[in-house]
């Protein structure tokens, strides 16, 4: 089902199957005895001087094996990847980075492997022919819209599929082969992690697959209300029944932004990618980068609080002047 230790297990069907149904995570408190299970867990792990597994070099496996080798140092850790090198799509140069950390922290990295637990080939080539005794599998993402038709979800896409169709609007639309009409009355809206994160086939894409990270998903939720807006204006203030104007979406700029921290003191911030593969330039590193990190964190909590100085910071963020990267227009 893709469940994940990183997001709670909230949905009917995911409950059904789920690796910890003892917990219901539904609820705060929940969310809560579950981490501190999991705490427990890596602290007997550590004790032991277990050897842990973490499936995945993207930028959450190397994040989870960092923090891991900081908090607790006697856990041997081992990180693989079936890609040349970690942080899959991200410039060389923060690839390295990320790489010079974990083998000085004494992480052993393994690259062009494929997991394969039952193989006994597999554990020897990674140097674990006991096996391991606990494995993390960090790999991609998987859809959770069991409660939206089938009609508007993708045959295709990461994870096999089941990602939400959407237009240049953001309104939700059926899949093209039920035609691509827009879904409903027009206003539904999929906004970040749950749509295909594309619109069209490639390689001719309408716009081309944008990350499914923080960004995007608050930039695009902007996008939305500003058109459920002028819906609104024109159904209900001017009483009209032809199709509104809508504004276009675009590819945004904090897509191509990527802040991946190597434990707490230690971080390397990317800027200025896009679509493509090695793009993006690593303009902050160090503690520097870890301290940028924290002031996002720091300030995006306290707009979530709905205090004054996260407010004012991240409003700014999604109302930019200008469009310095990304696919939109000069002047938003």
């Amino acid at each position: 089902m893709g469940e994940s230790l990183w997001f709670p297990t909230v949905h009917e069907e995911g409950r059904k199957v789920s690796d910890w149904p003892h917990i219901d995570e539904r609820f705060i408190e929940g969310r809560r005895r579950h981490i501190l299970e999991e705490y427990h867990k890596l602290s007997e792990l550590n004790k032991r001087g277990a050897k842990v597994l973490v499936v995945g070099a993207g930028f959450i496996g190397v994040e989870w094996a960092t923090e891991i080798e900081y908090f607790f140092p006697e856990v041997q850790l081992t990180l693989i990847d079936f890609l040349p090198r970690c942080l899959g799509p991200l410039p060389d140069s923060a690839a390295e980075y990320c790489s010079e950390y974990m083998h000085a922290a004494g992480i052993k990295e393994f690259y062009n492997t494929k997991f394969d637990d039952k193989s006994a080939e597999f554990w020897k080539k990674i140097e674990l022919p006991d096996g391991a005794d606990e494995t993390y599998v960090c790999i991609g993402v998987k859809a959770s819209n069991y409660f939206m038709p089938k009609e508007v979800l993708s045959d295709k896409g990461p994870g096999g599929g089941g990602w939400i169709h959407f237009n240049k609007h953001m309104q939700v639309v059926k899949k093209p082969t039920e035609g691509g009409a827009v879904w409903g009355d027009g206003t539904s809206f999929a906004i970040g992690d749950c749509n295909l994160g594309c619109i069209g086939e490639p390689p001719n894409f309408e716009m081309a697959p944008i990350p499914k990270i923080s960004y995007p998903g608050e930039e695009q939720a902007l996008h939305a209300v500003k058109n459920l807006e002028i819906i609104d204006h024109h159904r209900y203030v001017k009483k009209l029944t032809t199709p509104p104007a809508l504004k276009d979406t675009w590819w945004p700029w904090g897509g191509g932004m990527f802040a991946t921290s190597l434990g707490p003191h230690d971080a390397c911030f990317v800027m200025a990618a896009n679509e493509k593969k090695g793009s993006g330039y690593m303009v902050n590193w160090w503690i520097w980068a870890a301290l940028q990190k924290e002031v996002i964190e720091t300030t995006k909590i306290d707009e979530c609080k709905d205090r004054f100085i996260g407010k004012a910071i991240w409003h700014f963020v999604h109302h930019t002047p200008v469009n310095c990267w990304g696919k939109g227009p000069w002047i938003p």
